[in-house]
């Protein structure tokens, strides 16, 4: 029975605190380089889900349960990517949006 727990309302470190839990209970200890390969295969997985909801070339479209679990697939991963590699995904995002800000923007 997992112990894991997510608060209601959870902050963007809450959700990173939670992956780092869900490793070490599921004992997914990856290497960076493997993160990295399952991130670009998490999105190609969102990028087919996407294309048959759109109408692509295959019979059988995706649902918005299809599309959202992909999605996050990748949530999940890019967290866990940011924890080995130490990153405070909430302080970079805030970071890099004061630089964006300061940009000019075509």
């Amino acid at each position: 029975m997992s112990k894991l727990f997510l608060k209601p309302e959870p902050t963007l470190a809450d959700y990173q605190q939670y992956i780092r839990d869900m490793i070490v209970e599921r004992g997914f200890h990856n290497t960076i380089a493997n993160e990295f390969m399952l991130l670009i295969e998490e999105v190609g997985e969102f990028s087919k889900a996407a294309r048959k909801a759109a109408g692509g070339t295959l019979a059988n479209n995706a649902s918005e349960q299809d599309l959202a679990g992909e999605a996050a697939d990748i949530f999940i991963v890019m967290l866990s990517l940011c924890n080995s590699l130490g990153i405070d995904l909430e302080q970079a995002f805030r970071t890099k949006e004061e630089q964006n800000k300061q940009r000019q923007w075509r």
